[in-house]
């Protein structure tokens, strides 16, 4: 990251504004009202060719007439200007601009685009756009910008692909009582992308929340490694993960928009707390601003009513934090603050008869209490009681506890007593809602941010049992005989070279040599064709299975060889593999993807209908440690299969969780190589057994 820059570019001491109108309605007029209005400490130079005064401010021809130092460019001109003012920029050392002017490759001119960002680039200068809205900062009092105002203020910063959707959480921003140091319109990511804007807010000392809507990225690996970086929590709302909404995204901003699963995956190893909507990006980002990661899994539920606390119950286990009753010590305190038809168990119902002092001594205790690793305090306004009492004596019990490092949210459901009730906390330091739900579902997000960064932290060992060189040898050889994928045998040799364990597997070109193999492997065996033309082997009738002889050995050979004939009379046959028969285990596919965005990604599920019709699989980007292998078995649905439900043996997850690490590092290795791949079907034994690859198949990049 060039601090320097990005400084100038992100916190800029004086700001020119090129296109600067005195036209109402122009944006160039809007810009430069904006910064008028907001009081912007810098100074402010119009730029406009005819006009002498713009807003009351002197302007000036061109950036190179300007007698002092520019940090940043705010651009409006027409796009067919913007490369001749780029150069100007360039020559007069501005270190950043601001392009909100439209009209490059989100409409497809990519070629003017890349002509702006190479001028930019051979002076050094950083592009933030094009097709953006600008910059917005509370604490800079820089709106750079044609969003109406700055944001709510707070200690978020919200990094936003869509301008229009940004102006929008401008707004939304004092309606939803969640508050933003910042706002950055970043458009088609020219040159200052995700990663440079969180590297960059990771250091502002303005920010305690980064937030961002995506609707793709660039660089997936570089976001991943600057999220991993980045010591503040990051709440992202992914668009564009449906087939259409990709397509969207794309033709809207240029980007490519690649699987929402490998996104996902991407965000959980980068540490990125994911939203799922708008509404949730703002509720997640209020509670992961003003609060601490929850490091255990122990939730207690404080209320009133037991319709909330039943509600909460719910979101708890929805959201991955089921509830556990709490301790006996924990009990016996809080029953001394309800009536005796109250519950102590969790959640904590103190009844519709509890006033501040009951919610003081309750929430005092609780959060200081060793058990409790976050606290949900949920309110339903009653006639007896006011909203804002409750409210300053959780706040007041909060403070009393001391504790520092564990995180609370509330939740407050009544009329207008309590909205200002909530408004009251939240400004105040206390993640505040209107529904039991939200405030759980925010509670939740300080625990996954919690779980992700300590999945992040494990970090992939390589094994260093790998033969590389073997592998790219088998792969240069399909390659001078202008093979695209390998055959069955050539894959398994790469696998077996990764240290995979492998099915024993021939090639034999005559039924002789079929029969000697079988005798020398064991029966009973397995047969399939081998051709670099037929991948799909079972749809040309080109496998057979237990086979006990060499009477069997023959006609397998005789028949598999016909069948693919038949199927493609075309393809050149190299033989038919003879195969060791494994023992049953439990089915299970390890295949891999190129994604555009992140590359070479891993997935994993059970074999047969769980893939081809559940399609219960779950992702991560490689290479992935053996740690992180074994919590994707635990992902997907079937997972309890593996770990031995109704009565099954475990299977050999450890052995599995292996395999899934080593081939995620060959996908890695040979990524200049491998288009996409899988070993179809991985057989796992029962614990302490192991597991074996029984197919495999390489499709190398064209």
């Amino acid at each position: 990251m060039d601090l320097e820059a990005l400084n100038g570019l992100l916190r800029p001491k004086s700001i020119a504004v090129v296109g600067a109108s005195n036209k109402e309605g122009k944006i160039g007029y809007t810009v430069v009202r904006n910064l008028l209005i907001s009081q912007y400490r810098g100074t402010i130079y119009p730029i406009n060719p005819t006009e002498s005064v713009i807003q009351g401010l002197q302007a000036y021809p061109s950036v190179l007439d300007v007698p002092g130092t520019i940090d940043a460019a705010v651009i409006t001109v027409p796009a067919k200007l913007v490369p001749a003012v780029t150069e100007e920029c360039g020559k007069k050392g501005v270190k950043g601009l601001i392009i909100i002017a439209s009209g490059f490759s989100e409409v497809g001119r990519h070629d003017l685009e890349q002509q702006v960002v190479d001028i930019a680039q051979r002076y050094g200068v950083r592009v933030l756009g094009p097709n953006i809205v600008g910059i917005l900062s509370n604490s800079d009092l820089c709106n750079a910008s044609f969003a109406p105002f700055l944001p709510l203020a707070g200690k978020a910063a919200l990094v936003s692909q869509s301008g229009a959707l940004l102006i929008a959480m401008d707004a939304s921003t004092y309606t939803r009582r969640v508050g933003f140091d910042k706002m950055v319109s970043i458009g088609n990511m020219s040159d200052v992308d995700f990663a440079d804007t969180v590297e960059w807010l990771d250091q502002d000392e303005a920010t305690a929340c980064i937030s961002l809507y995506i609707e793709g990225l660039r660089n997936g690996r570089a976001f991943m490694h600057a999220a991993l970086k980045a010591a503040k929590p990051i709440v992202a709302l992914k668009a564009g993960v449906s087939a259409h909404g990709a397509a969207a995204a794309a033709s809207h901003t240029g980007s490519l928009a690649g699987s929402g699963k490998i996104y996902d995956a991407a965000f959980q190893q980068g540490g990125v707390v994911r939203a799922a909507d708008l509404n949730n990006l703002f509720d997640r980002t209020l509670a992961l601003s003003l609060q601490p990661p929850m490091q255990g899994e122990n939730m207690l539920i404080i209320t009133n009513g037991g319709g909330v606390g039943v509600l909460a119950t719910d979101a708890a286990e929805r959201y991955g934090i089921p509830l556990r009753f709490a301790p006996d010590d924990v009990q016996t305190e809080l029953k001394k603050h309800m009536p005796e038809f109250g519950s102590a168990k969790n959640p904590v119902d103190l009844t519709g008869m509890a006033g501040r002092d009951w919610y003081y001594a309750s929430v005092r205790y609780a959060f200081a209490h060793p058990w409790v690793d976050g606290l949900a305090v949920l309110y339903c306004e009653t006639a007896i009681t006011d909203p804002l009492e409750i409210a300053d004596g959780i706040k007041q019990a909060l403070d009393d506890a001391g504790v520092k490092d564990k995180p609370v949210v509330v939740s407050f459901v009544g009329g207008e007593q309590s909205d200002a009730a909530r408004k009251w906390l939240v400004e105040n330091g206390v993640p505040a809602y209107d529904a039991p739900d939200v405030a759980v579902n925010a509670l939740a997000a300080l625990r996954e941010y919690a779980r992700s960064r300590q999945l992040a932290s494990e970090v992939f060992q390589r094994y260093a049992d790998v033969d590389e060189a073997t592998a790219r040898a088998i792969i240069a050889n399909a390659r001078a005989h202008h093979n695209h994928s390998l055959t069955e045998i050539e894959s398994k040799k790469i696998f077996r070279a990764y240290g995979m364990p492998v099915a024993l597997t021939e090639m034999a070109q005559t039924e002789d040599e079929a029969v000697q193999l079988a005798e020398q492997i064991g029966y009973p065996i397995v047969m399939k064709i081998m051709s670099h033309d037929i991948l799909h082997k079972s749809d040309a009738g080109g496998v057979k299975v237990n086979i006990k002889n060499a009477e069997g050995v023959r006609e397998a050979f005789r028949t598999i060889i016909a069948n693919a004939k038949a199927y493609k009379p075309d393809a050149i046959i190299e033989g038919v593999a003879v195969q060791e028969m494994a023992p049953w285990g439990t089915e299970v596919i390890v295949g891999s993807v190129d994604d555009p965005t992140f590359g070479p990604s891993v997935m994993f599920g059970l074999g047969g209908i769980f893939v081809e019709i559940l399609k219960d699989v779950t992702f991560r980007v490689a290479p992935v440690s053996a740690d992180q292998s074994f919590k994707m078995l635990e992902e997907i649905k079937a997972g309890a299969i593996l770990a031995g439900a109704r009565g099954e043996a475990p299977r050999d997850r450890r052995a599995l969780a292996e395999v899934l690490s080593r081939y995620s590092q060959m996908i890695t290795d040979l990524s200049d190589e491998i288009a996409e791949s899988d070993a179809n079907p991985v057989l796992v034994y029962a614990e302490g057994q192991g597991a074996k690859v029984v197919d495999a198949r390489i499709i190398l990049k064209k």
